[in-house]
């Protein structure tokens, strides 16, 4: 496969900074954790179930392709699958938590199990872009949890430190992903490469609401909130209030766009300065520290 050359959108003052952060660890997690909110905390659960497995995922699908893209973005591969490994560390803590705190998730690692399991039967460049499109969901429900506190509003310190880090940095490495699908896909036409990202992206819509919607409410059954009552409450908090899944629609959109790229929109101002204060701040890495000394 023949390096790309060819200039992307992605900032050429873009830094990906992995911060090695832990969060919760010698805290007990409240059951209903997100401000006494069964709905909430069972989609913000649900999401969390996949991130371990799914990351995992995402590192292997991008890495095959390493070895055959330009420099400065084999680099950003390396940030990249950095930042991946400890979000899946910490959504794995996370969910012991949840498991400690009476839920069981094998129904819904199941479900997780069966889908990668499928696509990974598909050739390497259907992992790619499976990622290339699941990275444009957790970028734009990242930006959404930044731009709109209410989000987490009410859930504890700890759980909603580990969702603020984990979106900024998701906005940071958003633009990784589909570089390197633009790289492994170089030689193909414009048209067969809209034409296929497409078509993997309306594929994995068509499952990842519903799956992601049935995984809480098999987190409410077990909370013994079922059928109307759990389907209500669970629709009115995902799409109408706050209805972060409703507010991430347009920028879902946007993917279907000629000549879409995650970095035609730089939200990088939304994690400008991004910290942690108190007891989840961390020192830069040495290399930080030289490239602020040095600026």
């Amino acid at each position: 496969m023949s390096v790309a050359t060819a200039a992307t959108p992605t900032p050429a003052d873009l830094t990906i900074v992995p911060r090695d952060l832990r969060f919760g660890r010698d805290e007990t997690t409240a059951r209903w954790w997100h401000g006494g909110d069964p709905f909430a905390t069972a989609l913000y659960n649900a999401l969390s179930a996949t991130f371990p497995k799914g990351e995992a995922f995402f590192i292997e699908s991008v890495r095959r392709y390493i070895d055959s893209v330009p420099e400065r973005l084999r680099e950003e591969i390396g940030a990249f699958t950095t930042q991946e490994v400890i979000h899946s560390r910490e959504h794995a803590a996370f969910n012991r938590r949840a498991v400690d705190s009476g839920y069981e998730l094998s129904k819904l690692d199941a479900r997780i199990d069966e889908r990668l399991a499928l696509i990974r039967s598909k050739p390497p460049i259907a992992s790619l872009a499976a990622t290339m499109v699941l990275e444009h969901y957790t970028a734009i429900l990242a930006h959404e949890l930044l731009a709109e506190p209410r989000h987490l509003a009410g859930a504890d310190r700890a759980s909603a430190d580990l969702w603020r880090w984990h979106a900024a940095e998701e906005i940071e490495h958003k633009g990784v992903a589909y570089d390197t699908w633009l790289a492994a896909t170089a030689d193909w036409p414009r048209f067969k490469r809209w034409q296929v990202k497409a078509k993997v992206m309306l594929l994995i819509t068509s499952h990842f609401f519903p799956d992601r919607l049935k995984g809480a409410a098999e987190l409410l059954r077990q909370d013994g909130i079922t059928g109307v009552r759990a389907w209500a409450g669970l629709l009115r908090y995902a799409f109408f209030s706050p209805g972060v899944f409703r507010k991430i629609l347009g920028a879902w959109a946007s993917f279907f766009m000629p000549r879409f790229h995650p970095w035609n929109h730089d939200d990088r101002a939304l994690i400008a300065e991004f910290d942690l204060a108190g007891a989840y701040a961390q020192e830069p890495t040495r290399k930080v520290r030289r490239a602020r000394a040095a600026a």
